[in-house]
Order: structure tokens, then sequence, then C-alpha cells
């Protein structure tokens, strides 16, 4: 029985830019805009298996981290990193000055039942109203 190697592929520079922008959110017609390119040419520098490092610090502005961490971009450590983010119960807020994120902790649970709350005192306040103007006639 033949055993099967799984390499991992090394990514190119223009493919860790590209997963980088697609992380953000960014597209490459924001990104084009910015540097004052066509998108078409967005496309070919993803495709490059190394960008200049000027270029590259005008991407990295961008795209909002450093040229280092394009350069040192690894799919299997932000997937990693990306599941145990996610994993913990209880969120703290963060002000990381490199990346300037900030998470909260938000229980949707909380919100509809603040929500029902205030539309079940609105209408007990109604309905006061109501038997307040009926006792009066």
């Amino acid at each position: 029985m033949e055993e099967q190697q799984f390499s991992k592929q090394r990514l190119s520079m223009g493919q860790k830019v590209e997963r980088i922008r697609n992380f953000r959110g960014i597209k490459q017609e924001y990104m084009a805009n910015r540097l004052g390119i066509s998108q078409s040419q967005v496309s070919k520098i993803e495709q490059e298996e190394e960008i200049g490092d000027e270029l590259l610090k005008q991407i990295a502005e961008i795209l909002g981290v450093t040229p280092e961490a394009i350069k040192n971009f690894d799919d299997e450590k932000i997937t990693y990193n990306i599941n145990n983010y996610y994993d913990i119960h209880d969120i703290e807020i963060k002000d990381n000055a490199s990346s300037n994120f900030v998470a909260q902790q938000f229980n949707p649970l909380e919100k509809i039942t603040e929500l029902y709350e205030r539309l079940l005192t609105s209408e007990r306040e109604k309905l006061e109203l109501l038997n307040g103007k009926t006792n009066e006639s």
C-alpha cells in the first residue's frame, strides 16, 4: 500500500496578498484605486511570485498589516488562530494598537429579550390608557 504524503504548498507573495485581502474583506477595485492602478493590474500582482519592497509596503498599508505580516503569512496559522479565537466564550474588549481591532461581546438573546420587554411595557401602557378612557365613559 502506497503511503501518500501531503506537502504544504508554499504560497507566493501575490497569493499571500490575495488571502489577506480576502480575509480583510477588501475588494481588488478598492486596492487598485488606492494604488492608482487598474483592477486587472491588482489581479496580476496577486499572481506574482515576488513583490517589490516599496509596492509591498503600500499594499500592507492598504490591508492594515505590516509588510512582515504579508511575508510571514501562513494559512494554517491563520485557520488555527481563527478557530481558537472564536471557540472562547468570553471575548474581552481589546485595543490592539497594531491593527486597531476591537472585539465586543454581543449576546443576541439579551437584545431580543430587551426589545420584547420594551414592547410588552408599551402594550401595557396602551391597555391602561384604553381602560382609563372606557371607565370615564
